[in-house]
Parts: structure tokens; sequence; C-alpha cells
């Protein structure tokens, strides 16, 4: 096994976020809750999106931010979500593992809908705001099965993919308006999401629950360890830096060479 992610005492990246507001979706564990507070602790107002109530609260309470409970998956809470930010993070998503004969077509629809429908439904709000202030960011927090397919997750992969498309055309849109958009990539990261994975993938693979990490999710990075959430979100940062201002459009892996052999 590699060495072992030691968080650093401080920020990696000097960034200054004060008067600037922040949209998380998926904000209350993992990724999401890793990415706003690192974007409060830059000095963003952070809105904590996420389908748990409670815990959205929690979190937002944490890093001093605003709440907002929804599920994305419903038409009609689409339909209401009023978005008015300077960065919007597109990283709530969900899973499920089955063979596609077995996968049922209302839960990959479910999928489909919050992992692809409502990030550009968000953007498509959050983008006039942006255009008028000349400067806006979107990070979607996507993954290698944005670029690569694996058996069993048709419906999350088939998000991904089509984020990665999304993405694209908002970095080209939104270009000359100073607006940048990036897919951010990572292999597993530690998260409830990857946590709950193993179960299913050792039902659907027949294997025990203490392989699935070492026989199926470390067997393509070179680097054997999960990705840390407080690396995504670093990452999540220097997107959002002046430094940062040239690079849209982008697919940015976090994958320790898993993509390099495929």
């Amino acid at each position: 096994m590699g060495e072992s992610y030691v968080a650093p005492g401080t920020a990696a990246v000097n960034l200054d976020l004060t008067g600037r507001s922040a949209l998380v979706t998926g904000a209350a564990s993992g990724i999401g809750k890793a990415v706003a507070e690192r974007l409060s602790k830059a000095g963003a107002a952070v809105t904590v999106l996420d389908l748990n109530g409670d815990a959205a609260r929690e979190a937002a309470e944490a890093i001093g931010g605003e709440a907002l409970q929804a599920d994305l998956s419903d038409d009609g809470v689409l339909d209401s979500l009023e978005i008015e930010a300077d960065i919007v993070v597109n990283n709530a998503g969900l899973q499920h593992v089955a063979a596609i004969e077995e996968f049922p077509p209302e839960r990959y629809a479910a999928i489909l809908k919050v992992m692809l429908e409502a990030p550009f439904r968000i953007v498509r709000l959050a983008l006039p705001g942006m255009y008028e202030k000349g400067w806006g960011r979107v990070v979607n927090i996507s993954s290698v099965h944005g670029l690569r397919a694996s058996p069993y997750k048709a419906a999350y992969i088939s998000a991904k993919h089509g984020l990665e498309g999304l993405n694209k055309v908002i970095a080209l849109e939104g270009g000359p308006k100073g607006v940048t958009s990036n897919c951010i990539c990572p292999a597993y990261v530690r998260t409830p999401l990857v946590e709950g994975q193993i179960a299913d993938q050792a039902r659907t693979r027949g294997i025990p629950e203490e392989e699935v990490i070492e026989k199926v999710m470390l067997t393509s990075p070179a680097i054997k360890r999960l990705v840390e959430p407080e690396e995504v979100a670093e990452l999540v940062a220097f997107l959002c830096t002046p430094d940062a201002s040239f690079i849209s459009g982008a697919s940015l892996t976090m994958d320790g060479a898993a993509t390099a052999q495929w």
C-alpha cells in the first residue's frame, strides 16, 4: 500500500472568496461537506443543499452558512428552485449496482434526474447572475466513471458521461462572459456513498465484502488508497482562484493514475 494521506495543517491553496456566494449540492456529507467547509473557510457565503434536511442544517450551522433541503429527483422541487450563486458545485449523487437486465428503470431515471438534469437546471438558473457580474465558477464533481465505464453501474456511468458533455457546453458558452466550468474526476473517494457500495459490489460480483476495496476499488490506481474528500475540496478551491481562470472545459483526474492504463 502507498503512503496514507495526511491533511495539511493549513489550506494548501491561497484563496479569498470574501463577498462571493456558493451553492454546493449533496453537501451534508462526504465530498460536498468538505467542499462547503473549504469554500466557507475562504470567505464564501455557502448554501448547503441536501436531501437530508437535518444533516444539511447541521453542516450549514457548523460553517455559518445556509441550509436548503431539496429532493433533486422531484420535478416540482426542480421547478421551484431559485438559485443565485457565484460558485456552483454540482456534487449530489446516488448509486445503484445491478446488471442492466436487472436494473429498475425508475431507479435509472431517478439517478439521471439527480446527477444530470438537476445540474443543468441549477446552472441554467445561476448563469444570468454570473454573466451580470462577469465572474462565475461551475465545478462538476464527476468521476473516473465519467471518462471510462465499468459493469453494473449503467445509470451512474450514463449520468457522469452526460455531465462531462454538459460541462463542456457550459465552458464554451460561459467563457466569453467570465465563467469557467470544469469536471473533477476522482477515483473512489472515502464517502458514505462509496462505503455503501461495498455490500452491493460484494453481492453482485460474488466476493466477500472485505475483498471489494482491494480487488475492485484499488485494482486500477497505481496509488493504493482511497481519495480523501478534503483532497477533492482543495482542487475545487484551486479552480476558484485567479490562477485557474484559463482552465475551463477540462476533466481533471484525481485517480492515482488509474486512467493512465485504461
